[in-house]
């Protein structure tokens, strides 16, 4: 039975429950966000280097001088001269030497074998920082709730990634091919951008807690969140029209702008049979559409930039102007590296241009839907 108690017995008295600390903030107390994020943000800087060494790695025709894939073993580069006999007499094999390169000196042939086994140890490296650090996050048990499985997708795209720049590599060393696909050259770099993106958008989250992410959501803006987000599948449509560039070279044909040879519309667009392939391998439709591509896009962020100049946030409306400056200065590299037919030193700051340019769409987008505080008089 139990005991009555008083009327007035002080309600104090009463035992209270304890209160048991949520997992958000355990996460927080045992600094895993913060730790989380620098490890995030060394990745994401090694794969800014990784798409600036494969863009060189391209630029410098580079890309087929391995010719076999060795995960493992290929970490090891020749150590002797009969090593380095070797790998020449395999590079000698393939078409790009046979009908481009033949006569080719041994010590040539190093300077592309290192560009394109820097390329593929970078990976590795990349691929060990990750695995490093989500093991010791994981059996510490300090990755917060709800983000073991980000983790494991991007180890998993960049296990894909690899094999992905395998197949690429693969399909320029038989038949009478100069270089790899173009088609596989975009997809490889495609995502390559969309693993930098998704770091990135995870650097910016873990950046702010979730109770401070939950209450500014409340301060969302939805239609300018739905601009910038086709303005972010528009950017990355770009890169891969520009990576079909650079996979043919098609930015060293026509060096003249605005006009294309004189013209307005290039005449061979479509000379290649059957018509699908002009959109791939005709190097005058593909810089055509890279053109086109780039123009429309201008339009578009212009638009959505004026939208952004009616948020009431100063820090939204911040991100939106830088946005916009990297397009406008995106689009003056891109004409310069035309006009002097793309040579290295040039084309790799307009890739990473890029970069940059993606970054801080997705900036402006996190921002619309995470605005930052502001005091009213702000």
């Amino acid at each position: 039975m139990a005991k009555q108690r008083s009327i007035f017995e002080e309600v104090e008295t009463a035992e209270k429950p304890t209160v048991q600390a949520g997992a958000i903030d355990r996460a927080k107390r045992t600094g895993a966000r913060g730790a989380i994020r620098v490890w995030l943000m060394i990745l994401f800087a090694l794969v800014v280097v990784m798409i600036a060494v494969g863009g060189l790695t391209r630029l410098t025709d580079s890309g087929l001088s391995i010719t076999e894939w060795a995960p493992v073993t290929g970490a090891i580069p020749p150590l002797s001269a009969a090593d380095w006999a070797s790998e020449f007499e395999k590079y000698r094999l393939i078409p790009e030497y046979q009908l481009q390169n033949a006569g080719m000196s041994l010590e040539e042939f190093k300077v592309i074998y290192w560009w394109e086994w820097g390329h593929r140890q970078l990976g590795r490296v990349i691929g060990l920082v990750w695995a490093l650090g989500f093991l010791w996050f994981l059996l510490r048990k300090q990755i917060p709730v709800g983000w073991t499985g980000r983790m494991l997708l991007l180890g998993g795209l960049g296990g894909l990634q690899g094999a992905i720049g395998w197949w690429m590599v693969s399909s320029g060393l038989e038949g009478t091919r100069l270089d790899v696909a173009s088609y596989r050259l975009a997809i490889h770099l495609g995502l390559a951008f969309v693993i930098l993106g998704l770091i990135a958008w995870y650097v910016l989250r873990l950046g702010r807690s979730e109770a401070d992410l939950l209450q500014a959501r409340r301060a969302a803006e939805p239609r300018l969140k739905s601009m910038v987000s086709g303005l972010l599948h528009f950017s990355y449509l770009q890169i891969v029209v520009g990576a079909l560039v650079a996979g043919i070279d098609a930015g060293r044909t026509y060096t003249d702008w605005p006009l294309m040879g004189g013209e307005l519309f290039p005449s061979l667009a479509f000379q290649l049979s059957p018509l699908w392939t002009n959109f791939f391998e005709n190097e005058a439709l593909v810089q055509f559409n890279h053109r086109l591509l780039g123009y429309i896009l201008l339009a578009y962020a212009i638009a959505v930039w004026l939208k952004s100049r009616k948020s009431a946030n100063t820090f939204t409306r911040g991100a939106f102007s830088a946005m916009m400056m990297m397009v406008l200065l995106q689009m003056v590299l891109g004409i310069v590296t035309v006009m002097y037919a793309a040579p290295w030193q040039i084309a790799i700051v307009h890739q990473f241009g890029a970069v940059v340019l993606v970054t801080l769409i997705l900036r402006a987008r996190f921002l619309t839907m995470y605005p930052v505080a502001q005091s009213v008089r702000a």
